[in-house]
């Protein structure tokens, strides 16, 4: 089932609300699908979901090798029969102040990450929003 990426029910909303861990999958140089674990916000009223990580981890590699269009990246996350799935375009951010926000809600959703100097955010600018919870 669709939904609008801006305009989400509160069950769905709550659901990416919730302390799950989902899985991103970008797309190797190569083409092959790589599929990892990660914590991810989500920010309706903008449309923008949001990934911390290691500016040298595979994830980051993919999506920058992609170049500065981005690239068209899956978030997936599951509890038993609920689910849903943000699609969208991926960025690599590396700007202080891009970093400090997406660290920020990460630390709402699930806890404070470690200090990380070499992190950055893979910000998704959502466009489809599956699901059915």
């Amino acid at each position: 089932m669709a939904h609008d990426p801006r305009k989400l029910d509160e069950a769905l909303l709550a659901f990416w609300r919730e302390r799950h861990l989902s899985t991103l999958t970008t797309r190797r140089p190569d083409g092959s699908p790589h599929v990892v674990p990660v914590g991810v916000t989500y920010e309706p009223e903008a449309a923008l979901a949001r990934v911390i990580t290691n500016r040298t981890s595979r994830k980051a590699r993919n999506v920058l090798a992609a170049g500065p269009d981005g690239l068209r990246v899956a978030l997936c996350q599951v509890d038993w029969a609920r689910w849903s799935t943000l699609e969208g375009i991926a960025v690599v951010k590396d700007e202080p102040e891009a970093v400090a926000e997406a660290v920020r809600r990460y630390a709402g959703r699930y806890r404070e990450p470690r200090v990380n100097p070499d992190r950055v955010v893979i910000e998704i600018s959502v466009d489809r929003v599956l699901g059915r919870v």
